[in-house]
């Protein structure tokens, strides 16, 4: 393996204590905005917007810098009407045979059920996979370490980039999800990580009220 190249860090942009503070409290107030929804408009996106992000996304640190994730885009309409036919007979399997009693009490107050009309309604879908490993000319394999905390990472920037431009996004995960791969047409080294929904929300969304815990509940400081 080549011995990488060293470069001075000449974008890193220092501010003042006063700066810092104004910034942080300025960005937490923003992404306290941020609502998963799951009414979407039909309203179209533009392409360029979603590239953008991710790319933003495509920034994200990664194990090794190995970049294990793929992003699949899908606006074509058979497609999506195809990923919600799957999508939907393995959330009926799930509400009706898999999902133990208890985690069904807990997503009785929000409403959630088998169908998902969403996924042909919103203008994206933005399937995320995580690579297992890289194959190589030869035949052989090179393996991704932390291929699923690095495609976290990501897709957590691509969720804040969707909604600092702008966007409303759901976080869907229909398990499994191995129907993605033979949709999408996906290699074998690529597993599905999540399914994104983007676009605009719907004039008459509606979301629950509920709230987010607490700093002290979420957090330890040891000074």
């Amino acid at each position: 393996m080549a011995k990488p190249k060293f470069i001075p860090l000449i974008d890193f942009k220092k501010y003042s204590t006063s700066e810092m503070l104004k910034r942080s409290v300025e960005f937490c107030s923003d992404l306290k905005k941020r609502r998963t929804v799951r009414d979407f408009s039909d309203a179209a996106v533009p392409r360029e917007v979603i590239e953008n992000c991710i790319k933003a996304a495509g920034s994200a640190p990664s194990g090794a810098n190995l970049q294990p994730w793929h992003f699949v885009v899908v606006s074509n309409p058979v497609l999506k009407k195809k990923i919600r036919i799957a999508a939907e007979e393995e959330e009926k399997e799930f509400y009706s045979k898999r999902a133990p009693e208890e985690w069904l009490e807990t997503l009785k107050p929000l409403g959630t059920d088998s169908n998902k009309p969403f996924l042909e309604t919103a203008p994206f879908l933005i399937a995320i996979f995580y690579k297992s490993y890289d194959p190589l000319p030869d035949g052989r394999h090179i393996k991704q370490y932390y291929a699923m905390e690095s495609t976290g990472i990501a897709t957590g920037m691509l969720i804040t980039a969707i909604h600092n431009a702008g966007l409303a996004s759901l976080t869907h995960t229909p398990s499994p999800m191995n129907f993605l791969n033979d949709i999408l047409d996906r290699p074998k080294n690529e597993r599905p990580f999540l399914l994104l929904v983007v676009g605009y929300p719907s004039n008459e969304v509606k979301v629950p009220d509920i709230k987010k815990k607490k700093l002290e509940e979420i957090s330890s400081f040891f000074e």
